[in-house]
């Protein structure tokens, strides 16, 4: 892990704690402790994701676009 990784997580928390706020001005510390740990987590399992996406797109792009040029000619004809 990487400190961008932890930077964004960081970012992923803060994020949620204003927005709880904008949502709620009078929620208490365990909502913000909460809302915190949510957006820490949500933050750390999306970058994950697309960071998966984009490994997964990587290694097939070049697969794809030859699967897609393939059956574009087969429509064609």
């Amino acid at each position: 892990m990487g400190i961008l990784d932890k930077v964004g997580e960081v970012v992923g928390a803060v994020a949620a704690v204003e927005a709880l706020e904008k949502v709620d001005p009078d929620a208490g510390m365990l909502a913000k402790a909460a809302a915190a740990v949510a957006g820490f987590e949500g933050a750390g399992k999306l970058e994950s994701t697309l960071a998966k996406k984009d490994d997964d797109t990587q290694d097939a792009g070049g697969a794809d676009a030859d699967a897609t040029d393939g059956s574009a000619d087969a429509s064609a004809a």
